[in-house]
């Protein structure tokens, strides 16, 4: 079987790809994946051949966070919002050139299957509708428009706004770029969001999270049967060069807080570390910094204070007595099968909503990364680490899919939906 992945974003954001790859690739299938630029030698490390498409993705990653910031703390400044909206219009029209097309279009050329992780799925697939093959995508979290994951609205008003997003995210730039792929491969002008066409067709859209992160969407999806399967988080839970030093550091005394921002680099880092360090001092506790994509190096920090590159986090959060974070898919899922508690510092609109669940589970706490101070961040903390918290996220864990199940569960629907070609 030849198999095509494809997907677009940070390091977080193609990892699920890369794991479905690389358990693809070690039943005996020919696999290749589409990646970013800067993303191309972290799926090489994982084995799989990987080809550039599209332009740098922390580019768009940090045009992102300008908008969204600004979006939250400053809405009544439109002409700023209207220029940081139309930087992010020129990112898309910049990486999604005819290259980009041709690049995907030449790679699929004899697959029997293509994979469309997260970021601009709608491209893999019209390459899929052009070569009649199925599709497959990866979403580890719910994009799909539903009732369960906006907060405080009732279920039919929340998928009613989510339907509306999806309506209005189908505009401008990225409907230009899509129409002109179309175009470029023949098919006919798209008259419905990319959602809708994907599920016509047919498509196996795995849920690469587990249902009980989310209550009550397995029952709204009802409808959808095997189509939108539930498998669990994807994660490579690789070992680094770090892991033993660090899992040292931390049993030479009490267990630390974990700090971590992803690939959403912070504002101010030595802002940052004083935050964290003052925190953890009227905490009594130990801090672990991941720098993510921040640097840290070049700051100095208290004896209590420990400031890491890479760190697995499936070795090291169970170590840890909390995890503050970003809001990231999988380092949430990590935090979950860990049984360690979390505040999630939340920057873009997803990461917002999985903060939010994280509340309605009892197992975190959370707010904008923007307006958090150290008030606000010692509130939290002293939330999280207390008993009731520490018990439910311990609790949670035993209902967590493991990473190694997440995996075969996902490979196994792809070899079998390539087989019969549609889920019915």
């Amino acid at each position: 079987m030849k198999v095509v992945l494809a997907c677009h974003g940070v390091r977080g954001d193609v990892e699920p790809s890369i794991v479905i790859g690389r358990e693809l690739l070690r039943r005996g299938h020919d696999v290749s994946i589409a990646v970013p630029p800067n993303v191309v030698s972290f799926a090489e490390a994982a084995g799989l051949t990987a080809v550039a498409w599209g332009t740098d993705s922390q580019a768009m990653m940090d045009a992102q966070r300008d908008y969204w910031t600004c979006f939250f703390r400053f809405p009544c400044k439109p002409k700023d919002l209207e220029r940081l909206g139309r930087e992010i219009g020129e990112i898309v029209t910049r990486c999604w050139t005819d290259e980009a097309f041709s690049t995907l279009a030449s790679l699929t050329e004899g697959a029997d299957l293509i994979v469309a992780g997260y970021g601009f799925e709608q491209f893999s697939a019209n390459v899929a509708e052009y070569y009649d093959i199925p599709l497959v995508t990866v979403d580890f979290f719910p994009t799909r428009a539903n009732g369960q994951v906006l907060p405080l609205l009732p279920a039919p008003v929340g998928r009613a706004a989510m339907k509306a997003y999806e309506r209005m995210s189908w505009a401008g730039p990225v409907k230009q770029v899509e129409d002109a792929q179309r175009r470029q491969l023949g098919l006919p002008k798209a008259k419905t969001h990319w959602s809708d066409r994907i599920a016509r067709r047919g498509a196996l859209e795995i849920q690469a999270y587990d249902e009980v992160v989310v209550p009550g969407l397995a029952a709204e999806w009802a409808k959808w049967g095997a189509r939108r399967p539930f498998v669990g988080t994807l994660t490579l839970e690789s070992p680094t060069a770090s892991d033993n030093d660090v899992a040292a550091w931390i049993g030479g005394g009490p267990p630390p807080i974990f700090f971590g921002f992803g690939s959403v680099p912070v504002g101010s880092p030595a802002d940052t570390i004083a935050m964290i360090s003052a925190v953890c001092d009227q905490l009594g506790e130990r801090a672990l910094v991941g720098a993510g994509s921040t640097d840290f190096g070049a700051l100095s920090h208290p004896e209590h204070v420990k400031v890491v590159g890479q760190v697995n986090y499936a070795k090291i959060f169970p170590l840890c007595r909390a995890v503050v974070h970003h809001s990231g898919a999988g380092t949430i899922a990590a935090c979950l099968r860990g049984g360690v508690p979390q505040v999630g510092l939340w920057t873009l609109p997803d990461q917002w909503l999985r903060t939010t669940q994280l509340k309605r589970l009892r197992v975190g706490s959370g707010r904008r990364f923007s307006t958090t101070t150290e008030s606000t961040l010692l509130t939290d903390l002293r939330k999280v680490i207390s008993p009731q918290y520490l018990t439910r996220a311990r609790e949670f864990a035993t209902r967590m899919t493991s990473s190694t199940e997440s995996v075969v569960a996902a490979a196994d629907l792809v070899e079998e939906f390539c087989h019969i070609g549609r889920v019915y």
